[in-house]
């Protein structure tokens, strides 16, 4: 006999403001019991140290999270230079302290500019990748030290923020400035900032981070965990929530006939008929699949010949026989 999950089906998609301090795992503990929802998950980690947008899933909508690990984020951070930590950032311990040098506006714009574009960047030693089937962040406090390979990143832009004031008539008169990244999946903004700091001929670690954008998301539609205990019952908290299908938006959408829809649901194959754009419907792509306004899942496109498109079900809504 199959075990009955705990909770309640409560599925949708919150925008949480991870409060400082507060792991992601927690953060999203949290949330999962103030909605009492049987299934939760999110996508992509922040460390306990920032805060800012992490998208929450329940229920069904943990199926699609996946469509998010590989999308570009946004980043401010607050960079202290003349201070490197071992962790990179303000948790950490001090390793080394270098003299800040003489900095101007411009010159910083010019180190920042080095870091546009495709850059390897090697993960730092505090951090949840794994090697041997450990975190990395375990072997470094165990005093351990291992080879990381770097990993491509691309840094669409890396540029001083419009509310800085640290420079006065254009030279530097404290000792950090605030950044503001946009960057790929992978980036990591402690790495950066030390990058930068090395750059700049002094080094540097972070003492803030706040992600402001991921993928389709900003910052505008955030709940803090207060503001979400202090909603009057469950029926208020799952009126905030958004569709599942909100993660996916950024695929191509199929309507489905009652014949594609009965195929569909059994697991078959479907011949399309769509007023898709041909060039979207290369193979292999993933489509959103609709009965009438109902979403009901994800398909893949299985085939073309002779001007026929084959698509397959890919990931389906548990709830999607009944839609």
């Amino acid at each position: 006999m199959a075990r009955r999950r705990r909770g309640l089906p409560v599925n949708g998609v919150l925008l949480l403001d991870k409060p400082q301090g507060l792991s992601s795992n927690h953060a999203l503990q949290r949330v999962r019991r103030l909605f009492q929802a049987q299934k939760a998950g999110h996508t992509g980690t922040l460390d306990p140290m920032a805060t800012g947008l992490l998208p929450i899933c329940l229920g069904e909508a943990t199926k699609f999270s996946s469509q998010l690990l590989e999308a570009d984020k946004v980043y401010r951070a607050r960079v202290e230079l003349g201070v490197m930590t071992d962790t990179g950032d303000a948790d950490g311990e001090v390793v080394e302290r270098r003299d800040v040098p003489t900095l101007d506006e411009a010159g910083v714009n010019e180190a920042l500019a080095r870091f546009h574009g495709e850059i390897d960047q090697t993960p730092p030693m505090y951090s949840a990748l794994k090697h041997q089937g450990r975190k990395l962040y375990e072997l470094a406090r165990e005093g351990q030290h291992v080879e990381r390979a770097a990993r491509r990143i691309t840094v669409y832009d890396a540029r001083l923020t419009a509310s800085d004031t640290d420079f006065d008539s254009g030279v530097l008169n404290t000792s950090g400035f605030d950044l503001e990244v946009r960057c790929s999946k992978g980036t990591y903004i402690r790495t950066l900032a030390e990058d930068i700091g090395l750059a700049l001929g002094c080094g540097a670690h972070i003492s803030a981070l706040r992600r402001l954008e991921t993928g389709p998301f900003d910052a505008a539609g955030m709940w803090t965990l207060e503001a979400l205990e202090a909603l009057a019952d469950q029926a208020a908290r799952e009126a905030e929530l958004m569709a599942p299908d909100v993660l996916v938006d950024h695929l191509p959408a199929l309507a489905l006939d009652e014949n594609a829809y009965q195929r569909l649901i059994h697991g078959q194959t479907f011949l399309l008929d769509s007023a898709l754009p041909t060039s979207e419907l290369v193979d292999e792509a993933t489509v959103r699949l609709y009965r009438g306004a109902a979403f009901v899942g994800l398909g893949r496109i299985a085939g073309q010949a002779d001007g026929v498109t084959t698509v397959a079900p890919k990931r389906l809504l548990s709830s999607a026989a009944d839609a």
